[in-house]
């Protein structure tokens, strides 16, 4: 099931829509040199989102809650906890006063593995490697992304088109990041928002993941820059192309070019600026 917020959207008249999960209604007053006007809005929630593993706890994140069961499953991927989506047996969302948790059953070999090497995490919203112990847990052994799909210009352009049109809660809020999935033919096919970048992601990863989808086969767009972890989280999921509308970051860049991961950044509809792997983006036929 997917959780409802913490503080379910109010349907209000003078928003105009009943609102969705992942937002609330404030009082506000708008300000500018006509006056102040006493009105309603809407805003993202941010709760904290504990992450627990057949009963232990491994991490807090402030997050979005809506699509918590793909982003349950898109962070055990991505962070190597779980190989495989069967790894992850159920995941059950539990609303309290404080916050939600995610009580994940993971299999028990993984559960080993995972007890062996597991770390302190906290709030990864703003910092990907908080709480990592060691320089040898920064970088993963991660294989090279075998992902062969390539994509025309073009179609880019026309996918930045639907990615926005797909930022719901953006359009209420103006507060969320989005991830986006890109097919060969351009359609985006989904669309996943939080207020953390990273989240956003791995709610996009997992989702994937929960419908069978071959990450190979397409390219993530997201809203913000391109962090070093976010590269690595595609390569982990094995997707062979990332797409930021914002700038990305020298390790993300090296990252990349050593992943076998196509990074591009300042992405708009009519030009971008490509870092790695150059070669899955093809010239449109004039």
């Amino acid at each position: 099931m997917t959780a409802a917020p913490i503080h379910p959207p109010v349907p209000d008249p003078a928003l105009g829509d009943p609102g969705c999960a992942g937002t609330g209604v404030v009082a506000v007053e708008r300000r500018s040199l006509a006056g102040v006007d006493a009105d309603l809005d809407w805003v993202a929630e941010e709760v904290p989102v504990s992450l627990e593993y057949n009963g232990i706890a491994h991490a807090v994140m402030l997050a979005t809650p809506a699509d918590l069961e793909d982003f349950a499953l898109g962070f055990s991927l991505t962070e190597g906890i779980a190989a495989t989506a069967a790894d992850i047996r159920g995941v059950e969302v539990d609303i309290l006063p404080q916050g939600i948790a995610l009580r994940i059953e993971l299999a028990g070999r993984r559960f080993d593995l995972l007890k062996r090497r597991r770390r302190a995490l906290a709030g990864r919203t703003g910092c990907g490697l908080c709480g990592a112990e060691s320089l040898d847990q920064v970088m993963r052994d991660l294989p090279v992304v075998a992902a062969t799909t390539t994509f025309r210009p073009s179609t880019l352009a026309e996918a930045l088109a639907r990615l926005r049109a797909g930022q719901h809660l953006l359009g209420k809020t103006g507060a969320t990041h989005a991830a986006g999935w890109m097919d060969a033919g351009g359609n985006v096919a989904l669309v996943r928002e939080d207020v953390g970048r990273h989240n956003a992601l791995d709610k996009l990863i997992g989702a994937l993941a929960r419908q069978g989808t071959d990450a190979a086969a397409g390219a993530a767009l997201v809203t913000s820059r391109a962090s070093f972890e976010m590269v690595q989280k595609a390569a982990a999921a094995g997707i062979g192309m990332l797409i930021a509308v914002s700038a990305p970051t020298l390790l993300a860049v090296h990252t990349a070019a050593r992943l076998g991961v196509t990074l591009a950044g300042f992405a708009r509809q009519d030009r971008s600026v490509v870092y790695a792997h150059g070669w899955r983006l093809t010239e449109d036929a004039s």
